[in-house]
């Protein structure tokens, strides 16, 4: 059990849409939507948006009368705005705790244990001033004594404008209200399936879950469910995480912006899809045993089918993208075959281990000393002058398979050359 101790979770609010606004302040109170990849379908919206009745992952084509009609903003995927913004918010939050633990591009957990206040939630209104000013995304704030309290706080805190986005359930006498107020399935840790089970046996709200039996709990929903009880009822279970577990796999795959029929096109995408992966894999210091690589058309089309793989095990466990984009290609000679309309590639790394885990063979006859300096003179390059500086020639130039992305906003933080100009 760990010790009690002040947590708040720091949430965006409508956070890729929030993005969107800061560089077009004309936006503010407008319904604005942002697309998946190819532009197909609505993985994010505003507040505006969600109140003319357009929900998430609806395909754009099905609500494109409401948007018409409404003036609704349409964007793109603009990740690595995205990314970049939720860096800057994260790195802001080490200004109010040492003690910050990331948990996703838009949610933060931080430890307030030793911080010298008397009053959390004037600090926690700080936090949300100071994000907003300073970067210009507002975000909600819940503090509890356990991680599934403050969720369930920061929850609460969103969706009621009475708390102005900030709700502190430590020593709060209406601690069992809010329980009562949340649906079970919208307790963090509880799964579609675990729902299910749950209210087959008349557990509805966070409450009902927080007064359940725990051997029942634990045999039905294992510890994991166990914990998600205790820390219901102020019980801290779940310890921080602040280095998430290296990935086992790596996928790097897109549909196509258009159907791709030429093998060299194929391979223009194999590279690319590649080049992703291993820049992870170096990353985590990781090496890969294995690559696959895949493609299919599109099983939606009434148009000849085809879909296949290959699976290519490498003597060296390896990191370096030339070697990767090798047996990828030739892993994509294998499978390749004309006359097909293909919509989709991609590949997938495994056996990945420790770079400092790899072990020689008698059989290889790479130079390893001479691609270890070429791949790090490569990541310098690209870390000094931005991602794709410099990139293997048999990723392409035209790229004409890219994935549609027509309505993606300019790059204003990450790219000299889209900076935002103020007349």
């Amino acid at each position: 059990m760990r010790k009690k101790l002040p947590i708040a979770l720091v949430d965006c609010n409508n956070f890729y849409a929030s993005c969107e606004r800061i560089f077009i302040p004309k936006l503010t109170g407008k319904p604005i939507v942002v697309l998946s990849n190819n532009d197909g379908v609505i993985v994010a919206l505003s507040n505006e948006a969600k109140a003319l009745g357009i929900k998430g992952f609806s395909p754009l084509f099905k609500v494109r009368d409401i948007i018409e009609k409404n003036d609704v903003a349409v964007f793109s995927s603009n990740y690595t705005l995205y990314g970049d913004i939720s860096h800057r918010i994260m790195t802001t939050l080490e200004k109010f705790s040492p003690d910050v633990e990331i948990y996703s591009i838009d949610e933060a957990f931080i430890y307030l244990d030793g911080i010298h206040t008397n009053n959390l939630e004037d600090y926690a209104r700080e936090i949300k001033r100071t994000i907003k000013k300073w970067i210009g995304i507002p975000v909600s704030v819940g503090i509890a004594e356990t991680k599934t309290l403050a969720k369930l706080a920061n929850r609460r805190a969103k969706k009621n404008p009475a708390y102005e986005g900030v709700l502190n359930l430590i020593n709060n006498p209406d601690v069992e209200e809010h329980l009562k107020s949340v649906k079970v399935e919208d307790v963090w840790g509880v799964g579609r399936q675990y729902t299910k089970l749950l209210n087959c046996h008349r557990v509805y709200t966070a409450y009902d879950l927080s007064k359940a039996n725990h051997s029942w709990i634990k045999k039905r929903m294992t510890i994991q469910g166990l914990r998600t009880v205790m820390e219901l009822n102020g019980i801290p279970c779940i310890e921080p995480d602040y280095t998430p577990p290296d990935k086992k796999g790596i996928i790097s795959s897109r549909s196509f912006g258009q159907y791709v029929t030429e093998k060299s096109e194929l391979a223009e995408a194999i590279s690319t899809y590649t080049t992703r992966a291993a820049e992870k894999l170096r990353l985590q210091k990781s090496a890969a045993r294995v690559i696959t690589v895949f493609l299919r058309t599109n099983p939606f089309k009434d148009t000849p089918q085809y879909h296949n793989g290959c699976q290519i095990v490498m003597q060296v466990a390896s990191d370096f993208t030339s070697e990767l984009i090798e047996h990828a290609i030739r892993g994509l000679e294998q499978i390749y075959k004309p006359g097909y309309l293909y919509q989709k590639a991609g590949i997938m790394l495994s056996g990945i281990i420790p770079k400092s885990a790899i072990q020689d063979s008698l059989f290889d006859s790479k130079n390893r000393e001479q691609l270890q300096k070429a791949t790090n003179a490569l990541d310098k390059i690209n870390l000094d002058y931005g991602a794709g500086s410099i990139f293997y020639a048999s990723s392409g130039v035209r790229k004409s398979w890219s994935m549609k992305r027509e309505l993606k906003s300019p790059q204003y933080s990450t790219r000299w050359d889209e900076i935002p100009i103020v007349l």
